[in-house]
């Protein structure tokens, strides 16, 4: 399947990004200043820009890869993943989704909730990539890293293996109890859960 790069207005990893894995790569208005900053060779990369361009410098360095979308009913990430799954492109690695101003962090994961139905969306940060998974989900390649589980809001009768403190037929729920903080004693992970929406974060 076809995957796409996305950088939307918190400050990217950096991390360097192998450009070849990826069919697309785009950012938001907003995300523009961050990499004007950073690093102009991902500029020369971008096959869009998306967003009402209210929050933006030096569009004039790529004004020919402008996509205005003026709807303010709806987040410029969500716009931006509505282009994209315009053309084809199911799967999405997202960088800066956090970072900055936390009602953005907040706004992003409902933004991931709403589309996950639609498109695999997956963020990174400097500390750790995180995700919604589905109700049966199997993470390789993890011992000794860092994992939490977060209900978004709520997640019922969870059940882990190989996690150092796991789970069996458990419910999370935000302002009750979550899963933060656990570490992969094992290098296969395995997550069950019957209802609701969970989110997982791996460290690096």
């Amino acid at each position: 399947m076809k995957k796409a790069l996305l950088y939307i207005n918190g400050e990217p990893t950096k991390n360097l990004v192998d450009f070849s894995q990826y069919d697309l790569v785009a950012c938001t208005d907003g995300a523009l200043n961050y990499l004007l900053k950073f690093d102009s060779e991902i500029v020369s990369k971008l096959d869009f820009i998306s967003g009402d361009f209210d929050s933006h410098e030096r569009l004039d360095l790529v004004d020919k890869k402008f996509i205005e979308t003026p709807d303010q009913n709806k987040t410029d990430f969500q716009k931006a993943l509505e282009i994209i799954l315009e053309k084809g492109i199911e799967i999405v690695d997202v960088y800066g989704g956090s970072g900055g101003e936390m009602d953005h962090f907040l706004g992003n994961l409902s933004v991931a909730d709403f589309m996950k139905s639609k498109m695999k969306i997956q963020f990174f940060d400097e500390f750790s990539s995180y995700y919604f998974i589905p109700k049966n989900f199997e993470i390789s390649s993890v011992q000794g890293k860092m994992i939490s589980l977060f209900p978004f809001p709520k997640a019922e009768s969870i059940t882990t293996k190989g996690l150092k403190w796991p789970l069996y037929k458990e419910n999370l729920k935000i302002g009750e109890r979550i899963g933060t903080r656990n570490i992969a004693e094992n290098d296969v992970v395995t997550i069950k859960y019957e209802k609701g929406n969970l989110l997982i974060f791996v460290g690096h």
